[in-house]
């Protein structure tokens, strides 16, 4: 991301939200959820759920991790998207 101007924190934040946000998308795929559905368990809605999916920057990674772990990931299962 060297083209985009940003520190190694920067990109090394953006590519945390990515796996986390690709983590999900395949979660709920697994899970034979649509997002509607995934929106009523986490009392959010459908358009939040893509804005997580995509990794969309108004989104925050706690946000994110609390999604996952709503969908039954443990602490070891996210750190193992961390780490891919």
């Amino acid at each position: 991301m060297d083209f985009l101007g940003l520190t190694k924190n920067e990109s090394a934040y953006i590519e945390l939200k990515i796996k986390l946000s690709k983590n999900l998308r395949e979660l709920r795929s697994k899970q034979n959820l649509t997002q509607v559905e995934l929106a009523k368990l986490l009392n959010s809605s459908q358009s939040r759920i893509a804005k997580l999916e995509k990794g969309d920057p108004s989104v925050s990674i706690d946000l994110l991790i609390k999604s996952l772990i709503a969908l039954g990931e443990t602490n070891k299962d996210i750190g193992k998207a961390i780490s891919s």
